[in-house]
């Protein structure tokens, strides 16, 4: 059973209540329609905001207006992700990705001074900045998904997430099953803890069987070994954030990383998980204004 468009989240129906509904609009660019949403005085410096897999924008509810007091920020929902239009098979990579995000910030004439990514999003970013598409002042990693997982789970995880994005039935058995206690022990396995209504916007998405397989689509498809062995040719100024409580990305692989990268410092955040810019946005606004300020 192929998806249909139905399994698709519509804005019409998901999106009555989406949170900053009235900063969001549609744009046609790089082959896709996609849903974005900007914040701030355009006259300011350029931010761009780009989630992690299986999320949306809806990831930056809390801390997007707080960064659109200094910035003219925008946040696109990643191809086969929320609101945007999937990728064709054949551009379903990490670079794929990374230039279908070039192709948007084309289209909009968007040069982003401070680029921010949480876990995936960090990964497209940074292949932005490797491949000169964007050449941001500072890039900021949210507990960033930079490099393979150890050992035997490199080859294992993005196999196992390949066989289930090419089995059709898969995406809509989780869609089926993401009831309001299925979601919960799934955001508690990253070691975060969100509120009822940051829980309800992820199980909104992942009843939606065409927001499954994005993200599944993006997991199976992505090589992250080659851009490891790219990392060190990175000269973007990068600041890796670490949830100390982090159990999907462990923290000790931003200590390891950043003695790799050519400059880049850690900024440990005590108490919160993989969603820390869910959990305490505040907290990440300061130390990415700080940053800022000292880049």
């Amino acid at each position: 059973m192929p998806l249909l468009d139905e399994d698709r989240p519509t804005w019409e129906r998901d999106g009555r209540d989406w949170p900053h509904r009235a900063a969001s609009r549609f744009v046609e660019a790089a082959g896709l329609r996609w849903h974005i949403q900007e914040f701030g005085d355009p006259k300011k410096p350029g931010l761009l905001l780009l989630h992690g897999t299986g999320a949306a924008t809806h990831s930056w509810r809390g801390l997007a207006p707080l960064l659109a007091e200094r910035y003219r920020v925008l946040a696109p929902d990643l191809p086969g992700h929320g609101f945007t239009d999937p990728l064709p098979p054949r551009r379903l990579s990490l670079p794929g990705m990374a230039e279908a995000v070039a192709g948007l910030t084309d289209v909009l004439g968007f040069s982003p001074a401070l680029a921010i990514g949480h876990s995936a999003g960090a990964a497209v970013l940074t292949r932005l900045c490797l491949d000169k598409r964007i050449t941001p002042d500072l890039l900021v990693a949210l507990n960033g998904a930079l490099t393979p997982f150890p050992g035997v789970a490199s080859i294992l995880f993005p196999s196992m997430a390949r066989l289930l994005f090419v089995n059709p039935i898969t995406p809509k058995l989780f869609a089926w099953s993401a009831d309001k206690a299925a979601v919960r022990r799934l955001i508690d396995g990253t070691g975060s803890r969100l509120d009822q209504t940051g829980l309800d916007l992820y199980r909104r998405l992942f009843t939606r069987a065409g927001h499954v397989s994005g993200a599944l689509g993006m997991m199976a498809n992505w090589d992250l070994a080659a851009l490891d062995r790219d990392l060190p040719k990175l000269a973007t100024r990068t600041l890796l954030v670490v949830g100390s409580e982090d159990k999907a990305i462990r923290p000790d692989t931003a200590f390891a990383l950043r003695d790799r990268l050519p400059a880049a410092r850690i900024e440990l955040v005590r108490g919160l998980g993989h969603l820390a810019h869910e959990e305490a946005p505040g907290r990440i606004a300061e130390i990415v204004f700080r940053e800022a300020a000292d880049t």
